[in-house]
């Protein structure tokens, strides 16, 4: 067994590797939106790392490289092994591995996020020196399962550039998460639609998502207008403008409050549960 960067493996052998790895999984990805997570999580080949037998990826590790709160940063976009290389250790072997290349590259500090009930990944990683930083839920429902209200009239939703967003982190009550954030959304922009929420002449809210797959990215209003109908508005325009029969919220902040609250008073609940993993390098 050979641990090696994964620079100079082609893609399709990459993406057969996660496919076999990730075969009991409910969420099955095609090649496509194999490539489009990588690309929106800002994957690495040469910082990427894998076990090989042979030509064969027993074992892998798919960072993406970029900026978290201000530190150079590498995340952990997928860790899986093929079931009959598991339970040999591979991926500790493949993270220790990595960390001389990771530090060489200037990299701070490492991120993932593991599903709580995964008992298991949370143990190896709390063993290689990752702390928890924060609680996620995640939420999906099918849209016909949505609770539609009528908003609020004084509220006019309309698409918006990216870039008129720019100052909307004074909305936010959580930093979004590394695959929500705006510099992952900005790796893979056409794929997603922004709409804004204006009260009179004013944005007062926001929200990103990718009509392909349902998957709303952002979703904030400013609080002095909390309550009002924004977010109704907003939630009820991106019901229409999604084509996927379902919607998905990842990685809300556990502690926010007013997100879950909103959520499920639409009949968007709560599917399960993360942790926000960090272990830093210097």
């Amino acid at each position: 067994m050979e641990i090696k960067s994964l620079e100079h493996t082609d893609q399709l052998t990459i993406f057969n590797a996660f496919a076999q790895a990730f075969k009991d999984y409910e969420l099955q990805l095609d090649h496509g939106q194999f490539q489009a997570m990588l690309q929106r999580r800002g994957f690495n080949p040469t910082l990427s790392f894998a076990a090989f037998e042979g030509d064969e990826i027993a074992s892998f590790t798919l960072n993406g490289i970029g900026q978290f709160n201000g530190r150079s940063t590498a995340y952990d976009t997928g860790t899986g092994t093929r079931e009959e290389y598991r339970g040999k250790g591979l991926a500790a072997s493949i993270f220790e591995h990595s960390i001389p290349y990771l530090k060489a590259a200037g990299i701070e500090q490492y991120l993932l996020e593991v599903l709580q009930h995964n008992t298991k990944a949370v143990s190896l990683y709390k063993r290689l020196g990752f702390e928890t930083k924060r609680e996620f839920n995640y939420f999906m429902q099918t849209k016909s399962e949505v609770v539609v209200v009528e908003s609020n009239s004084d509220f006019h939703i309309k698409e918006i550039e990216i870039d008129d967003i720019s100052l909307v982190s004074a909305f936010w009550d959580f930093h979004p998460s590394w695959q929500n954030s705006i510099d992952s959304i900005k790796r893979s922009l056409n794929c997603f639609t922004c709409l804004g929420a204006y009260n009179k002449s004013n944005l007062i809210g926001y929200g990103i998502f990718e009509p392909t797959t349902g998957d709303i990215t952002q979703m904030a209003v400013d609080n002095t207008h909390r309550k009002k109908g924004a977010g109704t508005a907003l939630l009820n325009k991106i019901l229409l403008m999604t084509n996927s029969d379902k919607l998905k919220v990842l990685n809300t902040d556990i502690s926010c409050k007013a997100m879950t609250d909103f959520l499920i008073s639409k009949n968007i609940n709560v599917s399960g549960t993360q942790f926000e993993m960090i272990r830093n390098f210097r």
